[in-house]
């Protein structure tokens, strides 16, 4: 438990701002007898049911009337949090909701700390920590892709393989310490062949997830992807067709974008993050050099580089090497652009396109979604990980693993066995806060917004 857990607390859970409708969460051990010395409706809610909802007027402490309200009744243990819970319906005043809430600070409920209703879901057994984890994610999920991978997670998908490989260690290491305890009698439970061939099993698992990373880092954060070319190739048109709308100037005079123009489209499910460059040249304008450093800046940081060439002039090879000490060569596509003008234009390429017409657009998309994710696919079944404290606790329990293997081919005894086994464990129960500490919890939730 933490310091104020038995607070009941309180906070807006629907956004802030003027709107029809509002939420005023509240909940703990007297969230109930709070609001109901408030309330006025046609039934006492002390006396009505679990997931019922009452009609009646919110007052203040002067008995002065707040608004008309619908309040929702969630008793323990069935609510979101655990605890008896209510939520308060009002119509969308700030002016309304905030009274609303004065008023039931000065009948000595608190405020909620961002992710404390999910804190407290997590430590009265609703969710385990990665599913608490996964709330967050579906909240700010903007693709199709990273919702069905939240959603994933907060179903318990990776809990569920977590919780499988745990069960596994558990009943071979409790075997290797069973065989400590009757190291006089020289009793074997369990061959040292059959141990590492265990735990060679549950490493395969464990890389399957750490595989899967690379996919769910981009379904959760996008993708970045920079237009990269010499001054007037097309590298705003294709921006403004991938677009479908005129965000970026475009202009026969070289040099029209100055600064990184930088928008947000979902392609296929994927989040992209595209960067308008300016055009990569020796200039002597004071701006347009500034754009050109940003430039560079923003290919070091591209996980996607689209090269951008002109069908009518010809292949940028000093540009070309100059992308080569920013960026790899497998992170650059090369296009030849302007294919309406001159089709048969065949220099150095991987996709000819035009930015005008929209011919060879399909191309890259295909192009870019296999650099992005691979050509691994993943279902709404899959267990994937999105994570970063979810992957490093993977690779802590791998660790342990291979060192296991290490003492068996070693012929070491079962003490150091069963100590890297444990630890191996220990890793994985932090994923789903079988093991956890404060300082973790407070670093997860201080993540979340105010309400959730």
């Amino acid at each position: 438990m933490y310091l104020g857990a038995d607070d009941t607390i309180t906070a807006l859970a629907t956004p802030a701002g003027v709107g029809a409708i509002s939420v005023i969460r509240v909940s703990g051990p007297k969230s109930i007898e709070t609001v109901e010395k408030i309330f006025q409706g046609k039934k006492k809610l002390s006396d009505s049911q679990s997931h019922t909802i009452q009609y009646g007027k919110i007052y203040d402490n002067n008995n002065e009337l707040i608004d008309d309200v619908l309040v929702s009744i969630f008793r323990s243990p069935n609510s979101y949090t655990g605890e008896d819970s209510i939520e308060i319906s009002t119509h969308g005043s700030q002016l309304i909701v905030q009274k609303i809430i004065n008023t039931l600070l000065e009948r000595g409920v608190r405020i909620a700390e961002p992710g404390e209703f999910t804190k407290r879901a997590f430590l009265n057994g609703k969710l385990d920590l990665a599913q608490a984890e996964a709330v967050a994610e579906v909240i700010n999920s903007r693709t199709e892709a990273s919702l069905r991978g939240a959603r994933n997670q907060l179903d318990g998908l990776l809990s569920k393989k977590i919780n499988y490989l745990r069960d596994m260690l558990i009943n071979t290491s409790s075997l290797i310490e069973l065989e400590l305890d009757f190291a006089e009698e020289d009793i074997e439970f369990m061959p040292l062949k059959e141990v590492k061939k265990n735990i060679e099993l549950i490493i395969s698992e464990i890389e399957i997830l750490l595989k899967s990373y690379s996919f769910g880092k981009v379904i959760r954060e996008g993708v970045n992807v920079a237009l990269v070319g010499v001054p007037n190739v097309g590298k705003s048109s294709l921006l403004n067709y991938i677009l479908k709308e005129s965000r970026a100037i475009v202009s026969e005079i070289p040099g029209t974008t100055r600064d990184i123009i930088r928008e947000e489209v979902s392609i296929d499910g994927i989040l992209y993050k595209i960067y308008d460059t300016a055009g990569i040249r020796v200039t002597e304008d004071i701006i347009e050099r500034e754009g050109v450093f940003r430039s560079r800046d923003a290919v070091k940081n591209a996980d996607i580089v689209i090269f951008i060439n002109d069908a009518t002039i010809g292949f940028s090879l000093e540009l070309y090497n100059e992308l080569l000490t920013l960026t790899s060569e497998n992170r650059i596509i090369k296009i030849i652009n302007k294919i309406d003008i001159k089709p048969d234009a065949n220099f150095a390429h991987d996709i000819k396109l035009s930015a005008k017409t929209g011919e060879g657009v399909d191309e890259l998309f295909k192009k870019m979604k296999v650099m992005a994710i691979g050509s691994q696919t993943y279902t709404e079944k899959s267990a994937i990980v999105t994570n970063i404290r979810h992957y490093n606790s993977l690779l802590k329990a791998k660790e342990y693993l291979t060192n296991a293997i290490e003492s068996i081919e070693s012929r070491m005894t079962g003490e150091f066995i069963a100590v890297d086994l444990r630890n191996a464990e220990s890793a994985l129960s932090e994923i789903i806060g079988k093991v956890t500490t404060e300082d973790i919890l407070n670093n997860i939730f201080a993540k979340f917004c105010i309400g959730k």
